[in-house]
């Protein structure tokens, strides 16, 4: 397996963001990757799971948090991935996102874009501030110009995967489809993602999240009784359904390549995904125990006056998620109400009083008095927090699940790995590189 070398002259690196504007001459030479004896060695250096001292091998301590980037830090020379190049061909929705999972935890990710970045939607454009893009070098390439197309099949040739989403035929009519990529590097594993997959009749049609998810039948069970769908942002469609089964698509076939020493196409459909994450709905409903023709009146779709969100004294929001009676119990308890006059749990005619007797109480009190009321209870209460206030919970600081990096404040790579953690985020704007700099 062979992984870019990044070789620049110049002022400019990864690890200073390229303050100076100045455009630094980079190039791009193969070498060799490192094996899993040197990134083993290489992971000891630092401590198996960052604690403890000299010979700590403690496999399920808490493992080491990625911080800000350090001076001459790369952070493709640590994690899990350290070793494997990935070609993101630069689209919008699920393949900026599964190509940050690719780089958060270690692999080496170059990321192409047309001269004047990829039309987005919404406030993007300034790579610091688009956090989506970070953990990667980009280069601006025109594939509709032979020498675009020839810089990316130059990086093709030593690749290991290639992650486009474009509608089905774009990337042949481009000249960097499977079938030509496949023939340069056999062992190439070309992720594609969609909303419609390769294949089918609506496979070049036009569509967005919402219509992936609409035809998915995941949207119609989202939303409350007697209301329209609840559009659930683009969580469930392009980033569950398309992103992170495009990732286990990839990693399915790298595991693969393995016995087989060849590399395959992966259609990751949104659809597919979407349609996929409800698996257990649908199993649900085919046994009668999900009402499919009506939202908002099954277990936990916010029938249950146990599984719904209520409003507090200062017009904030506490989550109920009280489902097994010993939790619904202590929830009881937590709110102060006599579980002898209250309905029974599960008496669904009953559930109505049942939601008021929860919605009252809460009410009696602000968010800030039943997080501290709840500490060390299992009644499956919890704040319902802004994106502004995850980083100021305590569990939430424990776990570094946010990171300040470069100002800016951002969710950290996850999953965490024991012992090869993922390395310290750089900002997506660190480099620019340019076709004249790109050399096989």
């Amino acid at each position: 397996m062979m992984r870019w070398a990044r070789i620049s002259s110049g002022s400019a690196g990864l690890s200073s963001g390229n303050r100076s504007g100045k455009k630094p001459q980079i190039t791009y030479a193969p070498t060799p990757a490192a094996s899993p004896r040197d990134r083993s060695a290489r992971s000891d250096a630092v401590g198996v799971g960052g604690v403890g001292g000299v010979g700590t091998r403690a496999l399920y301590a808490p493992p080491r948090a990625p911080l800000e980037p350090s001076a001459g830090m790369d952070p493709m020379t640590t994690g899990a991935l350290a070793g494997l190049t990935v070609i993101e061909l630069g689209t919008i929705g699920p393949g900026p996102f599964a190509a940050m999972m690719f780089a958060d935890h270690g692999a080496t990710v170059i990321h192409v874009e047309r001269p004047g970045g990829v039309p987005a939607v919404g406030p993007i454009g300034n790579r610091r501030t688009d956090i989506i893009h970070r953990n990667r070098r980009t280069l601006e390439l025109d594939l509709k110009t032979p020498e675009g197309r020839d810089a990316v099949l130059d990086l093709v040739r030593t690749a290991d995967v290639l992650i486009e989403g474009n509608r089905p035929g774009v990337a042949e009519r481009l000249g960097v489809g499977p079938d030509v990529c496949l023939e340069l590097n056999p062992r190439l594993v070309y992720g594609r993602v969609t909303g419609w997959g390769q294949y089918g009749p609506k496979a070049t049609q036009a569509g967005h999240d919402l219509n992936y998810m609409a035809a998915s039948g995941t949207l119609s069970t989202l939303g409350r009784a007697g209301q329209p769908p609840t559009v659930p942002l683009a969580y469930i469609g392009d980033l569950g359904g398309g992103s992170m089964m495009l990732c286990f698509g990839i990693l399915a076939a790298l595991y693969e390549r393995n016995s087989s020493g060849r590399g395959q196409v992966v259609d990751a459909a949104i659809l597919d995904g979407a349609t996929l994450l409800a698996t257990a709905f649908h199993g649900f409903a085919q046994l009668g125990m999900w009402d499919e023709t009506r939202r908002g009146v099954n277990l936990v779709d916010s029938g249950a006056p146990f599984y719904d969100c209520y409003e507090t004294a200062d017009g904030e929001w506490m989550a109920v998620g009280s489902l097994e009676p010993k939790f619904f119990a202590q929830l009881l308890e937590l709110l102060e109400l006599d579980a002898d006059a209250l309905p029974d749990q599960h008496d669904r005619d009953g559930w109505p009083a049942l939601r008021e007797a929860i919605g009252g109480a809460i009410r009696r009190r602000t968010r800030a008095e039943w997080t501290e009321r709840v500490k060390g209870s299992d009644a499956c209460l919890e704040p319902v927090l802004r994106m502004s206030e995850v980083r100021h919970d305590p569990h939430n600081a424990a776990r570094a699940t946010m990171v300040e990096v470069d100002g800016l404040w951002q969710p950290a790579p996850a999953p965490k790995l024991s012992r090869t953690p993922a390395g310290p985020i750089q900002p997506g704007n660190a480099t620019v590189d340019h076709a004249g700099g790109v050399t096989a």
